[in-house]
């Protein structure tokens, strides 16, 4: 019955987003979209509180009631997630956000570093290395498994933060991530034991497609390290280094290239990334 978590966190998420979205709107919580319009932010917050108001009743029935609501695992998992989502609302709360001297990717903010600055993202970089080096403890891999496995639940959650440019996009990516995962494996596993933290992008995505919220970095890297934890939780060996390398190669070609550019030139990957947004359709920037 562990599949429990995403209903309820499901469910949770209905009464909690679109209040919450009010508020931050009546709040002055917002921050301009690439369209110039001022959207309620940051949603993750929002999300990520969902899926935490849903664990107490789960957990409480799973331990005094003896029923399998929660997958074992997320105990181990939990502490990315959670970690992953405070480091976020730090650079939502205190990062320059959209200002144009702030230090951008891995290469803009380490070389604020190495210059004696120490910015929210690089602050969030190596909160996240920390966080997966300890979270990665205990699986019994040799070390260079250990390593990739480090590796790839760090890049993924990166790489959620690179595609965070245009509603909803974040959204599709690890849905159809979770989809290939579970039909690829015939396993319900990854939802099993991240369902509670999925459920809530589901009811998210209605509201960053039609541009009433922005995900921030709070929802974009909580996606990243679910999609990363996902991963680790499906995938063997083998199939985690080639994971690995194919996560590697995005985040060097988003260093570089404008990823959403590529995508406005793609005609399949425009129509998909396009899909329910609200606005122009050509999926580019």
């Amino acid at each position: 019955m562990y599949w429990v978590g995403l209903p309820v966190a499901f469910a949770v998420a209905l009464a909690v987003v679109p209040a919450g979205i009010r508020g931050l709107a009546d709040a002055g919580f917002t921050r301009v979209n690439y369209r110039g319009e001022a959207l309620a932010f940051p949603l993750g917050v929002l999300l990520v509180t969902s899926s935490v108001i849903a664990l107490a009743p789960l957990a409480v029935l799973d331990d005094r009631a003896g029923l399998d609501l929660l997958d074992p695992e997320l105990r181990r998992w939990i502490v990315y997630l959670l970690g992953i989502s405070l480091l976020g609302i730090l650079d939502d709360a205190l990062g320059l956000g959209a200002d144009e001297d702030s230090p951008r990717g891995w290469r803009g903010h380490f070389r604020a570093l190495a210059s004696g600055e120490l910015s929210t993202g690089a602050i969030k970089a190596l909160g996240a290395v920390a966080l997966a080096a300890y979270t990665v403890t205990g699986t019994g891999n040799e070390w260079p498994m250990y390593l990739v496995d480090v590796a790839l639940l760090v890049l993924t959650t990166n790489l959620f933060n690179l595609l965070d440019l245009r509603g909803g996009r974040v959204e599709k990516v690890l849905f159809l991530l979770f989809a290939g995962l579970c039909l690829g494996g015939w396993t319900f596993q990854p939802v099993d034991v991240l369902g509670l933290f999925l459920a809530p992008f589901l009811v998210g995505a209605w509201f960053t497609l039609r541009e009433r919220a922005m995900l921030g970095d709070t929802g974009s890297n909580l996606a990243g390290a679910i999609a990363g934890v996902g991963l680790l939780v499906t995938l063997d060996d083998t199939a985690r280094i080639i994971a690995l390398a194919v996560v590697l190669g995005l985040t060097v070609f988003g260093e570089f290239r404008s990823i959403s550019g590529t995508i406005g030139r793609v005609p399949p990957l425009r129509f998909i990334d396009s899909l329910g947004r609200s606005g122009p359709r050509d999926g580019s920037g």
